[in-house]
C-alpha cells in the first residue's frame, strides 16, 4: 500500500487547499495527522464552513474573528503539533466558518506554522459537484491543491442527490438532467476550465483524488480516468490518486497525468 506523502510534495512547508466533492474534510484531518506525526506543525481550517471536529481529528480548535488573536493564543500553546482555528461557531448549522483568503496569508506569514490545510470547498456531503460562480474559495497562496469527488458517482443519475450544483455539472460534463455519470463524464468536469480546478493559482501542484474506491472495479474505473484526462490538450494535474479517506488515507494506485513530451 502506497503512502500519499510519498505522492504530494510535503517534505517541506505550504499551504493545501482541497475542492471539490465529498471527502475533504476527512481527507484534511488525515493528512494534518500524518503531518503532525511526522513532526510538522499544522493549521487545519477553511474558507467557506466545516463541521466542528472531533476530538480524534483535532484536539485543539481556537475561534475568533480575528486571524491575528488565533496566532496569539496558537503561540501561547504548549504544544501545537496541530490546531483547528475558525472565525465563528454557528449555532443555527453546528459548522465553523472560516477566514477569508487574505487570512491564510497572514498564517503563513507568521512561521507558527509547517503547513496549513485548507478546506476551500464546500459539497454538501455530495460526492460531486460543480462550482458556481463565487466558488471555490482557494487562497491564492495555496502550493498544493486537491480536487477530491467520490467514485460513488459513476453510474448515478445526473441529480442534486449526488451532484451539488447538478445543473452547472451537467453544462460542463455534457450531460443533461438524469442521465447517468459516466467516466467521460466526469473526465470532462476535472478537465473544464471551469470545473473542478476553477480558480486555481498558477504556481498550485494539482492533484486529483478519486475517493470511495472500495473495490476493483472502481480502481478500474480510476485508472480509465485517468487514462482520459492524459488526452486533454493541456495538463489537468499533476497525478490521479485513487483511494479511501474514511478511517485512514488509503491509497490504491496513482496515475501520473503527464505525458512524454
Amino acid at each position: 500500500m502506497m503512502s500519499i506523502d510519498n505522492i504530494l510534495p510535503l517534505a517541506t512547508r505550504g499551504v493545501l487547499s482541497l475542492t471539490g466533492g465529498g471527502g475533504k474534510t476527512s481527507l484534511m484531518f488525515h493528512l494534518a495527522r500524518l503531518l503532525s506525526d511526522a513532526g510538522k506543525t499544522v493549521l487545519t481550517t477553511t474558507t467557506t464552513k466545516i463541521f466542528v471536529p472531533t476530538v480524534s481529528q483535532s484536539e485543539t480548535v481556537l475561534v475568533d474573528t480575528d486571524p491575528q488573536a488565533i496566532l496569539l493564543q496558537a503561540a501561547s500553546l504548549p504544544e501545537r503539533g496541530h490546531i483547528t482555528a475558525a472565525a465563528a461557531r454557528m449555532d443555527d448549522t453546528g459548522k465553523l466558518k472560516g477566514f477569508a483568503p487574505e487570512a491564510i496569508r497572514l498564517f503563513e506569514d507568521s512561521g507558527l506554522f509547517d503547513w496549513i490545510l485548507v478546506e476551500a470547498d464546500g459539497s454538501a456531503r455530495r460526492p460531486l459537484k460543480a462550482p458556481a460562480e463565487h466558488e471555490p474559495v482557494i487562497p491564492p497562496n495555496t502550493s498544493i491543491l486537491i480536487a477530491v469527488a467520490g467514485l460513488e458517482v459513476l453510474g448515478r443519475p445526473l441529480t442534486e442527490e449526488f451532484v451539488f450544483r447538478s445543473e452547472l455539472a451537467g453544462e460542463r460534463m455534457n450531460l443533461k438532467a438524469k442521465e447517468l455519470i459516466t467516466e467521460f463524464a466526469l473526465a470532462r468536469l476535472f478537465a473544464h476550465p471551469s470545473g473542478s480546478f476553477k480558480g486555481a493559482p498558477h504556481q498550485a501542484a494539482r492533484f486529483i483524488f478519486l475517493n470511495q474506491a472500495d473495490d476493483a472495479k472502481r480502481c478500474e474505473a480510476g485508472a480509465r480516468i485517468a487514462a482520459l484526462l492524459r488526452q486533454s490538450p493541456r495538463p489537468v494535474a499533476e497525478s490521479l490518486i485513487v483511494g479511501q479517506a474514511l478511517k485512514s488515507i488509503r491509497i490504491h494506485a496513482c496515475h501520473s497525468l503527464r505525458t512524454a513530451s
